[in-house]
C-alpha cells in the first residue's frame, strides 16, 4: 500500500510583508531561518514538516535567509540553521544548529 503524501503545513514566507502578516496574526509561531546551500538546514526539513503536523496549533514557517534578508536581519540571524520561537508577536526562544530533540523540548517549554 503507497504512503499518501499529506499537505504540509509548514508555510514559506514569501515577502517581508507576509512575515509582518504571519506573526502578528498568530499567536505561537516556531520559524526556521534557512538556506538552500546549507545541508544541515536542508536536512531539518523533514522534522519540521513533522513538528508542525504534531503540533497544529502553532504555526510553522521556513524562511530562506537568501530570499528574504531583511527579515533575517530584524531577527539577527547569524547562522543556519536557526529556530525562533514566538508567542504574540514577540521571540521567546532561540536556537542555532539542528538538534530535533532540542527543537521539540523547547516547543514544549514554550507552548506546553
Amino acid at each position: 500500500m503507497e504512503r499518501q503524501k499529506m499537505k504540509s503545513r509548514v508555510f514559506k514566507v514569501a515577502s517581508a510583508q507576509s512575515w509582518d502578516s504571519f506573526v502578528t496574526q498568530t499567536s505561537s509561531v516556531v520559524v526556521h531561518f534557512t538556506a538552500s546551500w546549507c545541508r544541515p538546514s536542508v536536512a531539518m526539513n523533514p522534522f519540521f514538516e513533522e513538528l508542525a503536523l504534531t503540533y497544529k496549533n502553532i504555526l510553522f514557517l521556513l524562511v530562506d535567509v537568501d530570499e528574504i534578508k531583511e527579515v533575517a536581519s530584524k531577527m539577527e540571524i547569524k547562522a543556519m540553521p536557526t529556530f525562533v520561537l514566538m508567542k504574540e508577536g514577540s521571540q521567546v526562544d532561540k536556537l542555532v544548529g539542528a538538534n530535533p530533540l532540542e527543537i521539540k523540548k523547547r516547543i514544549d517549554e514554550a507552548f506546553g
